[in-house]
């Protein structure tokens, strides 16, 4: 009967369970999934991760490349993070060029880390206007079940953490590069920016780590980015939320606007707890 009403009515369904300030999974409005991290795990990379946020898996691999720095920053090396979203995921995907999804990620991935600076860019410079590093972040979705801008995230992250890299000079006879494979060096991390997503439902009630069934059913998404001094980083609001959707000043049941403070605090609290 339970599985009937929530296929013919799958907006009133979610609505019997959010009386009861509780969602269809078992969880709190305001609870996160569980989240799990395994570093280390691409011997073929520089860096990398594998991380699961419920039943969402994400895994990054970063590599490392010499190149020139550009003009205009001649003292700066480059981070490219790019997201792959392959059918094998999730039926929602098709083969083919990256969809508006993954390039929206990918973008977002690229604002949060220029605005949290977790990585100098200075840091990847070898010789001024000569050669510097370039970090290529490659993130696939190996299973899609919602909110994988924060598994994105946190992949980026722990995989930076893992990172090492060639010990590399610039010969003072030739020019050229000198690398040394035997000794690898760790890149310093300086911020630790921390995403929490939520879906919109209902226009007034916020579903903090929203699955993939919440979000097909929300009426917008919005995603916070802060770091460990309660900076904010980065807001990210994709367009599926209609102008009429807004806060209203009447009590609701759910996660509401005044409750993001002690929700993005559990996040850091957890994050910043369990860092590798």
């Amino acid at each position: 009967m339970a599985a009937g009403f929530k296929t013919a009515e799958p907006v009133e369904y979610y609505r019997s369970f959010l009386k009861e300030n509780c969602r269809p999974d078992g969880r709190e409005l305001g609870e996160f999934r569980v989240t799990t991290l395994n570093i280390g795990s691409l011997s073929t990379a520089d860096g990398s991760a594998l991380v699961k946020v419920g039943n969402t898996t994400v895994i990054c691999g970063v590599k490392g490349e010499l190149a020139a720095p550009t003009s205009e920053a001649p003292d700066q090396g480059f981070i490219v993070p790019n997201l792959e979203l392959p059918p094998l995921c999730s039926p929602r995907f098709r083969p083919g060029p990256p969809g508006e999804q993954a390039q929206a990620a990918s973008q977002f991935l690229a604002d949060v880390i220029d605005s949290s600076h977790i990585i100098a860019l200075q840091d990847l410079c070898i010789e001024k206007g000569k050669l510097a590093w370039v970090l290529y972040c490659d993130l696939m979705c190996l299973d899609y079940d919602g909110n994988i801008l924060d598994a994105c995230s946190i992949a980026l992250l722990a995989a930076l953490q893992n990172l090492t890299l060639p010990k590399v000079g610039v010969s003072k006879e030739t020019g050229l590069a000198q690398v040394t494979v035997q000794e690898r060096l760790p890149v310093k991390v300086g911020n630790y920016p921390v995403s929490t997503s939520f879906s919109i439902f209902d226009g007034t009630v916020l579903l903090v780590d929203p699955t993939d069934e919440e979000e097909a059913l929300s009426c917008g998404m919005v995603t916070i980015v802060t770091d460990e001094e309660d900076q904010l980083c980065a807001v990210h609001k994709p367009g599926k939320a209609s102008r009429q959707s807004r806060w209203r000043r009447r009590p609701s049941p759910g996660l509401l606007p005044q409750d993001l403070a002690m929700t993005l605090g559990a996040k850091k609290k957890d994050t910043f707890s369990h860092r590798c």
